[in-house]
């Protein structure tokens, strides 16, 4: 399926790729009928996806039997009340009716929005309201669906609720849940139950009708610190834009089995269990765990489903070079990449060591897709971001707008003279201000900071808030925790300010200790004086803390801001 929206497929090396490397953009895409429907008709029983729980419950889908679900799932949810340009909140976990809902709804035309389980009362009124969220889609999961029931009475545009279980396959709501939740319809239920008339009027949409390449297709809430979230859109395009993702970084197989560990409340979820994978022919693996996460899991469900590629945060490979890998078998696995945080050279190492293999790293945000990467089998740097994606004419500037010098760091930006491309969001809904923030003098802003070597690779330093001011020295997050993370004593850590009455600020490591170390006076000495050899002496945490865990998002990023 690549030749359908490549000019080319295959590259002689990174400069033939990134300079070579165009979309064939149809003058009408929708993900639901060019991707699924057409795989559907050509290899009807090809795997779409795996999916399993650690419940002992599995789910192995084609493509043929995709197709035949979410044109009923689409012809429910048009029974329903739901059209083209409507938002839809899908909160869904890891369950296979994220992929059967989010399909769906792209046949018709609606906005999906992935969203948390995570998410309290007040963050659900904040986003129905912002977006104007017509329904939701969303798995029983604790006080969640009290929180969206509470919420419902101050939100003006929420008109339908929809429930999905937490366990079974196609099950629909206990008799129980329903007396205690009557507003709520099932999915389950409602869309295998779809009526024949229904169906026929889904089918006799014209296309034109459905969806144009500019409408919203999917948008995320995405965190600031300092403001509400903003509502990141991407148009019909943006599954387009993942096949660099897909077949060029995580380097997936036609035929092949993809693993990226990732809720589908995250914007990472489609990077790596969707659209680029099934343009590349490739099915996905969804693991849905209900028990304590334990890594390790994941490297049991590559030996037993032979998973051939694999993408996680650095958070999991720093766990799983603590494991003893020799008793596993996963040498199906042929390719490991990582996102959604820098990668220290230290993991990257060890993992090698350990393996045999080199883990790809990428770079993007939830307004773009992968912006940075480590191509196919050129060499890598570790603890580097790689060179830029096609589309994305990566440059480094100052705070005055100018371009720095190798060597210097600066603002990752992405130059617009060329205008939009499949991947980049369209704007902030409902938000021209923020949108112009980011959007200005030719560039998109990123306000991640990074330097460029002489060969054209981009060291990741920092977001531009994440800079330590320390006696009028600026220190980078990013690299006092990588040099932190060489320590044997570390196996997580987070580097924060701390105020100080004299210094302004000073820097604090809040770390996870190996096996085998107990936090003492003295290891936090040797830990500082490792540094301080290691690294400039000014940048040595002069706090350092022990923890057994520390917070995170759902995608694995560690929340600095929650660390006191």
């Amino acid at each position: 399926m690549l030749e359908d929206f490549l000019e080319r497929t295959e590259f002689t090396d990174y400069n033939d790729f990134f300079k070579n490397y165009k979309i064939k953009v149809p003058e009408n895409f929708n993900f639901g009928y060019d991707v699924v429907d057409v795989l559907a008709q050509r290899t009807p029983d090809a795997t779409a996806f795996i999916w399993c729980n650690d419940n002992n419950e599995e789910v192995r889908m084609t493509f043929g039997e995709l197709k035949e679900r979410t044109d009923k799932a689409a012809a429910y949810f048009r029974s329903i009340g739901i059209k083209r340009g409507d938002f839809v909140m899908l909160i869904l976990q890891r369950r296979y009716e994220f992929w059967i809902s989010i399909v769906a709804l792209h046949k018709i035309g609606a906005a999906v929005i992935p969203a948390t389980h995570m998410l309290t009362k007040e963050d659900i009124v904040f986003r129905c309201n912002a977006a104007f969220i017509k329904a939701v889609v969303a798995v029983d999961h604790r006080d969640l669906f009290t929180y969206i029931e509470d919420a419902q009475k101050e939100c003006p545009s929420l008109k339908t609720l929809v429930a999905v279980p937490p366990f079974g396959i196609d099950k629909g709501m206990s008799a129980e849940f329903k007396a205690k939740h009557p507003t709520w319809l099932d999915f389950t239920e409602g869309y295998m139950n779809v009526s024949d008339a229904a169906l026929s009027e889904f089918h006799a949409l014209k296309r034109e009708d459905i969806s144009k390449n500019d409408d919203i297709l999917l948008a995320y809430f995405t965190s600031g610190t300092t403001s509400h979230p903003k509502l990141v859109s991407h148009n019909f395009l943006y599954p387009l834009g993942h096949i660099v993702t897909a077949s060029y970084w995580q380097q997936v197989q036609k035929g092949g089995l993809h693993l990226t560990v990732a809720d589908t409340g995250w914007g990472k979820a489609v990077w790596g269990k969707l659209y680029g994978q099934w343009i590349a022919e490739c099915s996905v693996f969804i693991y849905d765990y209900h028990d304590k996460f334990k890594p390790i899991d994941l490297i049991k469900q590559i030996e037993k489903h032979h998973i051939t590629s694999f993408c996680a945060p650095p958070t999991i490979y720093r766990f799983l070079i603590q494991e003893d890998l020799t008793q596993y078998d996963f040498s199906s696995c042929l390719h490991w990449s990582t996102a959604g945080e820098p990668l220290s050279e230290e993991v990257f190492n060890k993992w090698k060591e350990i393996t045999g293999k080199e883990i790809r790293e990428g770079f993007g945000q939830t307004e773009t897709t992968l912006s940075l990467f480590n191509y196919g089998n050129e060499r890598i740097k570790p603890g580097s971001l790689g060179k830029p994606a096609p589309y994305y004419n990566v440059t480094l500037i100052d705070e005055e707008g100018n371009e720095v010098e190798d060597g210097e760091v600066g603002e990752i930006v992405v130059d617009m003279s060329n205008g939009n491309f499949p991947g980049l969001f369209m704007e902030y809904f409902g938000d021209e201000a923020k949108t112009k923030s980011v959007m200005h003098d030719g560039y998109y802003h990123t306000s991640d900071n990074a330097w460029r070597d002489e060969d054209g690779y981009f060291w990741f330093t920092g977001r531009n808030d994440d800079v330590i001011k320390c006696s009028g020295y600026r220190i980078g997050t990013f690299e006092v925790e990588s040099v932190l993370m060489q320590h044997p004593a570390v196996v997580e850590c987070a580097v924060t300010a701390a105020p100080d009455p004299v210094r302004g600020q000073v820097v604090k490591a809040t770390i996870i200790l190996a096996k085998g170390y107990e936090p003492s006076d003295e290891l936090v000495k040797d830990i500082q004086n490792f540094v301080k050899k290691t690294t400039a002496p000014y940048k040595y945490p002069r706090i350092v803390e022990f923890r057994d865990s520390l917070p995170k998002t759902i995608s694995g990023k560690i929340m600095r801001k929650d660390i006191k």
